[in-house]
């Protein structure tokens, strides 16, 4: 049998899903957003290291809440490591997902390019609406 969803997966899924929880309820730093979403989390194959990515609504609360979430971690690694079945627990770092406000960008100026996007093929298809309606008359 293949190993299609391998254990650093797994404990990933987990760690994510425990995180989203003890953040919301356990953590009561005032520094860490309410609108705090944990993107996705990335372990090593070792179970070492989880790279925990996060996102936020306000892109400018990003640096106190990474000071408050690396503050935090070693307290959510007793938490996470009292429910996971494992040897070890990873060492928890955390990392800012900018990727939303990344494709709010493109897409705005994808928008904008779009908009003032003019070429001869539509002035001609134009001039060529015109004369064809003239010719009907």
């Amino acid at each position: 049998m293949t190993n299609d969803y391998p254990r650093s997966h797994r404990v990933a899924d987990f760690i994510q899903r425990e995180l989203a929880g003890l953040i919301r309820t356990e953590v009561r730093d005032p520094r860490i957003s309410p609108m705090l979403t944990l993107a996705s989390v990335e372990v090593s194959r070792d179970l070492s290291v989880a790279k925990i990515y996060y996102s936020l609504l306000d892109a400018e609360e990003h640096k106190e809440t990474q000071a408050a979430l690396e503050r935090a971690s070693g307290f959510l690694r007793r938490q996470l490591a009292r429910q996971m079945n494992t040897r070890s627990v990873p060492q928890l770092r955390f990392f800012y997902d900018d990727s939303a406000e990344r494709g709010a960008l493109m897409s705005a100026l994808i928008a904008d390019a779009v908009a003032s996007n003019t070429t001869e093929d539509d002035e001609s298809d134009e001039g060529s609406t015109e004369e064809s309606s003239v010719a009907k008359d």
